[in-house]
């Protein structure tokens, strides 16, 4: 089903499939007072329990990232909350009817045109700044925030893949919008783990029309918005998981082959050290 979207100058709304799940899941954005924070409220259980979008909440970071709080839980959250953060929505509830926010076109270009047209964006906040590097690391994957003049974000991959090969891209927020930049960038997968992920109960929404696919010599569903799309899709899933600290620490954040599970833990280093 095609994602339908729909907006007002108090709210938004959103529909499409989730892309674990599979289920269609509807969307409602509004603003909320000053100092609340962003939250889920899920509106298809019983009390509509409220979901603090916050890094305590973090409950599983398997292929997206989870969030719970008591028993009620809301999935693959970092596209959304990455736009409600870059486009500086430091308060906004989010009342959703299912148990994953939709994947829409795999990117979180509609997202950002959503909050825009509703007239919610704002300059993006930036909070105090990181004095000491911080570093996380498993293997060869590593994350790490850094001291810096400005807030950056620099990310890179290495697929033995022809297709993605390595890719290296840096970001500063005040020299290009996320608009532009990161949020077209979409999700991505390759070919020979797809029936791997599906028999694990995973990607069940996942399609040619909501993530790009390769196999070791092609890209299965070109074109792509960007050369470097797949490293740029993951540096939107870094600032979404990033997000759950609230105001992002001015820092340099670098990631190298990581996962919601690395980024997730350098925002908990980053919680535990006051930010």
């Amino acid at each position: 089903m095609t994602p339908a979207a729909s907006f007002s100058s108090t709210g938004i709304e959103i529909s499409g499939i989730g892309l674990h799940s599979g289920h269609q899941t509807t969307v409602k954005i509004y603003p909320a007072p000053v100092g609340s924070g962003r939250f889920f409220i899920r509106t298809d259980l019983p009390d509509a329990p409220i979901i603090p979008a916050v890094i305590e909440s973090v409950h599983t970071t398997t292929l997206s990232t989870e969030l719970q709080s008591g028993k009620a839980s809301i999935r693959t959250v970092e596209h959304l909350l990455a736009s409600l953060t870059a486009l500086g929505v430091q308060d906004a509830q989010i009342e959703i009817d299912g148990l994953e926010v939709p994947l829409l076109d795999g990117s979180a270009k509609l997202w950002v045109e959503a909050i825009q047209n509703a007239g919610m964006a704002v300059e993006m906040s930036i909070g105090e700044p990181v004095t000491e590097a911080i570093w996380i690391h498993q293997g060869d994957q590593f994350v790490a925030a850094i001291p810096s003049p400005e807030l950056r974000f620099t990310y890179g991959i290495d697929f033995d893949l022809k297709p993605i090969g390595n890719q290296w891209f840096s970001w500063q927020p005040n020299r290009e919008s996320f608009g532009d930049a990161i949020a077209p960038a979409r999700t991505f997968g390759l070919a020979h783990q797809i029936e791997q992920l599906q028999q694990a109960g995973l990607i069940k929404g996942g399609s040619l029309e909501n993530a790009l696919v390769c196999d070791q010599d092609r890209w299965i569903n070109p074109p792509l918005r960007f050369a470097d799309e797949p490293v740029r899709h993951k540096m939107l899933d870094l600032i979404g998981d990033l997000s759950l600290l609230g105001t992002l620490p001015r820092a340099h954040f670098i990631a190298y082959k990581a996962s919601h599970d690395l980024h997730t833990k350098l925002a908990q280093h980053l919680r535990s050290a006051g930010f």
